[in-house]
């Protein structure tokens, strides 16, 4: 599949071939929902805690004695059962890690690029140059390329800090390096904006 090369200030130079082996596959849409169900569990930090009868403070001694009073017998005023009390079957911080084959992560990345491919969603950009790190030349740039308002993956091939900051204050626009976008944020974005080199990258490392 051929897509228009476009420099930076809008103009056309030519056009390149996408690597049929990440963009030109059938997508597995079975392979890439169970990336996105381990990609997000790998997201949660699984720091929730609760304190049991045991960890709460206070409640050594019984409340009253045992018969006599008239009132339900009770043990420890930091029962579960009791205001100030202890948590029953609380969360407790855990680990949500969940591993993924190496094998199956490369075709949900490909099928997520394929995707893309058929919908007409990729766009490449000759290289990311900017002259400094200014929101208002980036936005101008998205302006130029159509991709003003839309949700945005820029893919490049190695660091950029002047388009990481000055894309960063812009809603919906992320900057990664090719070779670690996940196909979570590929499938969430509307739009792949891939430079020359990132483009090379991303067939070296999922081809």
């Amino acid at each position: 599949m051929a897509v228009a090369v476009t420099k930076i200030d809008g103009s056309q130079t030519t056009t390149v071939e996408l690597p049929q082996a990440v963009f030109g596959i059938e997508p597995n849409e079975s392979v890439v929902h169970s990336y996105i169900v381990r990609y997000l569990a790998n997201q949660r930090q699984g720091n929730s805690s609760t304190k049991t009868r045991r960890d709460v403070s206070g409640g050594g001694a019984k409340p009253w004695r045992q018969k006599g009073t008239g009132r339900a017998r009770a043990g420890t005023i930091r029962s579960p059962l009791w205001p100030g009390g202890g948590t029953v079957f609380g969360p407790s911080p855990r680990s949500y890690f969940v591993e993924f084959p190496k094998k199956q992560k490369r075709l949900a990345m490909k099928s997520v690029f394929s995707d893309k491919a058929r919908l007409d969603r990729i766009k490449v950009i000759e290289d990311l140059n900017l002259p400094d790190n200014k929101t208002k030349n980036f936005a101008a740039l998205l302006q130029t390329l159509a991709l003003a308002g839309k949700k945005v993956l820029v893919l490049d091939e190695g660091l950029n800090p002047n388009a990481r900051l000055a894309s960063r204050n812009i809603p919906g626009i992320q900057v990664r390096r090719a070779r670690l976008a996940s196909a979570y944020d590929v499938l969430n974005a509307d739009y792949l904006l891939v430079t020359m080199a990132g483009l090379k990258e991303i067939g070296e490392v999922f081809a």
